[in-house]
């Protein structure tokens, strides 16, 4: 969440970059708030002063009746202060819910307006395909190799799940084992994370894990979620801690299912496996130095074009507008790879995204770091970033290396771990 003290000095700045960001929250009522917390801190502070000296005055009195007067004075002024007190956390936590509505602050560069307005800052190193036949997507090149059973997965766990098969959990397991490999070898320490975070960890990395718009499976009768991605399991992990300034940054590789609801997604682009409720995901995750996160954003998306130029998958890079950003992040980059069997003719589809989130999150996660020599402490920054999520990287792959014949070429990079050249169709 956004600093208190700087929602104070600059509320119109901060009305402003939540209208930006298409979120509306009354600025000027967490200000009047705040003052009314003040004045009743203060009197809860002078009541308890009051009853305090009051009570050193029962030794001295002259007689029971001055004492008992005095302990009914000294009685009336603490209940007084719990007033003033109780009105105080009263406050506190109303001005809480508004604050936390706010959005992050949001970099100069952030084009304005919403999902059609990003900004397309380049292209990786493979082209486009060109096909001299008319290409098919994910889901008739599954049917031909045998690859995906979403019957099977509604029959299990509803509509929206499903089994991979055959050489597509071979190129599953080989997409993760080619992330973590790679990440590892850039200084990112590899992580399984567990598959569930308390509603706690959940808020204090951005996600709203109860109400009628939430994305997240909760657990009923529990604290707990499915986690919507490692961001959360990462970002939870240092939770309450406070760091060595110069043991920063700390980069991180998750490994993990994510789920989600994905409530109201439908239409022939969320198609397969495009939008499901379950899949698998590497995810960087870092914290750093505040003058560290803007480098290292920017070393995120390059590894995430590294990763998509090395998997021979064609993409663009697009710089997120403002209305479409998520609350915590300060600056988002997609990659969106080209998808030829999506729509008519092909279509982009987001494959990655990475964010700098500043310490929006850290404040939430009360996560901070210390610098030897100098008192107090601050709050770090934390970034995220899709390393592959292996059901949309399959996708691209998959399209992206279809022949006339309906064989399918498995890019150099992961021939290793599927054992193949070439995926042949099943006859």
């Amino acid at each position: 969440m956004l600093d208190r003290k700087f929602i104070l000095q600059n509320p119109e700045l901060v009305s402003e970059n939540s209208a930006r960001r298409g979120v509306s929250v009354d600025v000027q009522a967490i200000c009047e708030l705040e003052s009314q917390r003040l004045a009743a801190l203060k009197r809860s502070q002078e009541f308890n002063t009051q009853a305090n000296e009051t009570s050193k005055r029962i030794a001295g009195a002259k007689d029971n009746e001055e004492r008992q007067k005095l302990i009914a004075e000294g009685r009336a002024l603490r209940e007084q202060k719990d007033a003033a007190a109780a009105e105080q956390s009263e406050l506190e936590a109303k001005i809480l819910e508004l604050q936390a509505v706010l959005p992050n602050l949001t970099h100069p560069a952030v084009p304005d307006g919403g999902e059609e307005d990003a900004n397309e800052l380049g292209f990786g190193k493979t082209s486009k395909p060109s096909f001299d036949f008319k290409p098919i997507d994910h889901l008739e090149l599954g049917e031909k190799h045998d690859l995906f059973d979403f019957e099977s997965g509604a029959r299990v766990a509803g509509s929206g799940f499903y089994f991979l098969r055959n050489a597509a959990v071979r190129l599953d397991l080989a997409l993760q084992q080619f992330a973590i490999s790679f990440l590892s070898d850039r200084g990112f320490t590899p992580v399984s994370t567990p598959d569930l975070a308390l509603t706690s960890v959940l808020h204090g990395t951005g996600f709203n894990p109860r109400g009628p718009e939430t994305q997240i499976y909760s657990i009923e009768n529990t604290e707990l979620n499915l986690v919507a991605t490692a961001e959360i399991t990462l970002g939870g992990m240092l939770s309450g801690q406070i760091l060595e300034s110069e043991k920063l940054p700390i980069k991180l590789c998750g490994l993990s299912h994510c789920f989600r609801t994905e409530a109201g997604a439908a239409g022939r682009a969320s198609r397969g496996l495009y939008r499901v409720h379950q899949f698998t995901k590497i995810e960087m995750f870092a914290f750093t130095l505040p003058e560290q996160s803007e480098s290292i954003h920017e070393e995120m998306r390059e590894l995430e074009c590294e990763i998509f130029d090395a998997l021979e998958v064609p993409y663009r890079v697009v710089d997120t507008a403002a209305g479409d950003l998520g609350g915590p992040a300060y600056r988002k980059y997609d990659l969106e790879a080209w998808m030829p069997g999506r729509g008519d003719g092909g279509e982009w589809g987001e494959v990655t995204s990475t964010s700098n989130c500043t310490d929006y999150q850290a404040r939430r996660l009360d996560v901070r770091y210390k610098t030897p020599g100098q008192k107090g402490t601050q709050y770090v920054h934390t970034l995220n970033g899709t390393a592959i999520a292996t059901g949309r990287a399959m996708i691209a792959i998959l399209e992206n290396h279809q022949r006339a014949d309906g064989s399918i070429a498995v890019p150099k990079i992961l021939q290793p771990w599927v054992g193949k050249e070439i995926l042949e169709p099943v006859s």
